[in-house]
């Protein structure tokens, strides 16, 4: 917000997207008030309506990891822009299959080192985003260790040799939502259901706002 002096003296505050437009997260358009701009809205390619197993997990994102997709979760991932697990939930909530946000949001967490570093988890910050919108419980109970190599760029058989392991600190809920950015393998949600099973849970399902295509 900034200030300025209206007519009679007195002080009124002028919201900043009204003197600089926010820009496209993608190609550095004028977004007005979105992540994107309205045609890299447009390029973003969206998935299938149903569900699709990963390593045996129902999973779910609405739209694939491309284009400008890729600029979005690189903006909540590696640039500190936390503001963005809204506008990436809204996706999520919106396209949902039905039945499927049913549950408690359990976020995928990072490895210890790599949340020291980011400050932050992003599967948290959309899970938050996500129970807002949907009314659902966060249930944060997994613990992660392992896997803490970069995936950004590895292939399939890298990511499977690197995949964490997940433990969880208590019971886990009976069905238990799995909340991601990016959908790859699918080998870290397999990991992570089995963990929240060994806890107690019945039936594990994943959301994630993109799936890398093909997967």
């Amino acid at each position: 917000m900034l200030w300025r002096y209206a007519p009679g003296g007195t002080v009124a505050a002028v919201p900043i997207s009204l003197l600089s437009p926010s820009l496209c997260w993608a190609c550095g358009a004028a977004a007005r008030g979105h992540a994107l701009c309205r045609a890299c809205r447009g390029g973003l390619r969206w998935s299938e309506s149903a569900t699709r197993p990963a390593h045996g997990v129902p999973a779910w994102a609405p739209v694939l990891y491309d284009g400008p997709a890729r600029a979005l979760i690189g903006g909540l991932k590696f640039r500190g822009a936390r503001g963005l697990a809204g506008e990436l939930a809204a996706a999520i909530a919106a396209g949902a299959p039905a039945g499927l946000l049913e549950g408690a949001l359990v976020p995928v967490p990072l490895a210890p080192r790599r949340r020291r570093e980011r400050g932050y988890n992003q599967a948290e910050a959309l899970a938050g985003a996500l129970a807002e919108r949907t009314g659902l419980p966060v249930c944060d109970v997994l613990e992660r260790s392992g896997g803490a190599a970069r995936q950004l760029g590895r292939g399939r058989g890298a990511r499977l040799a690197q995949a964490p392991t997940f433990s969880t600190r208590r019971i886990s809920p009976p069905r238990a939502v799995l909340v991601d950015d990016v959908i790859t393998t699918g080998a870290t949600l397999a990991a992570c259901a089995r963990a929240l099973h060994a806890a107690g849970a019945r039936e594990v399902a994943a959301v994630a706002y993109a799936r890398t295509p093909g997967r």
